[in-house]
């Protein structure tokens, strides 16, 4: 088994590496964490579309089927009763206006369910949450090392290691 640039499992990696290695994993993060921002958005969009699908089936319903269909319906309540023509266009016209309704609701329902995605805030809030915990994040302490001796504590003893070199 290999970490992700390839060195063994539980060798001592150098502190390049590990940047190295945790620069491709933020790197990866991101483009995944932009991917299901993308995917959430692509599903509020056909929600939205069905919605704008169905308001714009009403509205069709509603203009291209009324003459047609308020003539054929009126004739036949006035055949089917024998009740004045005036009235029959009325209940002709309140049966399309009652399938537009209906149209229209079906459309409210959609347009509901697209607005109440949570999808991109999901992602945002996801992305803030992560940033918050790398920033937040600090490295372990690393045992001091042991200081070499100020210059000045080492040039007499090296000035008589020098002069003893030298006879």
């Amino acid at each position: 088994m290999s970490a992700p640039d390839g060195s063994p499992v539980g060798a001592e990696r150098s502190i390049g590496q590990l940047f190295a290695s945790a620069t491709t994993e933020m790197s990866a993060l991101v483009h995944d964490e932009i991917a299901l921002a993308k995917a959430q958005l692509k599903q509020d969009v056909k929600r939205g579309a069905t919605s704008g699908g169905a308001f714009t089936a009403a509205g069709a319903v509603l203009v291209f089927s009324l003459p047609m269909l308020n003539f054929a319906l009126a004739y036949g309540i006035r055949t089917w009763s024998d009740w004045n023509l005036a009235i029959c266009f009325l209940l002709s016209f309140a049966a399309n206006v009652l399938v537009a309704v209906v149209l229209a609701l079906i459309g409210t329902v959609f347009a509901k369910k697209a607005k109440k995605s949570k999808g991109p805030q999901k992602v945002a809030a996801s992305m803030k949450e992560t940033a918050g915990v790398l920033q937040k994040a600090k490295p372990h302490p690393r045992p001091e090392l042991p200081q070499p001796p100020a210059l000045e504590d080492r040039a007499p003893a090296a000035i008589e290691a020098v002069a003893r070199s030298s006879s």
